[in-house]
């Protein structure tokens, strides 16, 4: 049975949603539960895995977010994402008083969706693992690797709105599937 998003608006006339741009439609199927971690980590890679970039959210002392783009690595196993700045800069200060953050990647030209990583930031001037990591580019903007730290987020909370694997808000409160990533993940 499908299910359209859309509202009725009396006299038996739906207002419907239909296809979005990029052909990806809102109608799917009844879900016949919420859509397992597997499902969503899964769906989560591949979306980010067509995004150079993302957005960092922190916290200033005063509560006000905050907002860059970040050129991050691709999450590990554990969606675990590692990227690089200056330990100069204020998200480096709002981490170390507040190291709650989110991640946002989005596709919206295409009407794709979106992937956000709620957790904790870590900061690492561990000299190995900037090496592991290091890219050409940190050359000339971190000159002999001076004032270079990695920013290790470690997600507690994944949200995921990916049409094409039809993954999206619920039609009454347009809450994204989501799940929680501090429990372990079922075993085989």
């Amino acid at each position: 049975m499908k299910r359209w998003f859309g509202r009725t608006l009396g006299l038996g006339v739906t207002l419907s949603l239909g296809l979005l741009p990029g052909g990806y439609s809102r109608a799917q199927e009844a879900p016949a539960g919420p859509p397992s971690r597997e499902k969503l980590e899964s769906a989560a890679r591949e979306l980010i895995g067509t995004q150079k970039f993302c957005a960092l959210v922190t916290v200033d002392p005063s509560g006000q977010p905050h907002i860059r783009t970040m050129n991050p690595f691709p999450p590990e196993e554990d969606m675990s994402v590692w990227m690089a700045t200056n330990d100069r800069s204020r998200k480096v200060s709002e981490i170390k008083q507040n190291p709650r953050v989110t991640l946002y990647y989005g596709n919206h030209f295409e009407a794709v969706g979106y992937v956000a990583l709620s957790g904790k930031a870590e900061l690492v001037a561990d000299r190995a693992e900037i090496l592991k990591r290091k890219r050409d580019y940190w050359d000339s903007a971190f000159p002999g690797l001076q004032h270079l730290v990695l920013i290790k987020v470690v997600p507690e909370r994944l949200e995921v709105v990916y049409y094409k694997e039809g993954l999206s808000g619920d039609p009454q409160t347009f809450r994204a599937p989501a799940v929680d990533l501090t429990t372990p993940a079922p075993k085989d």
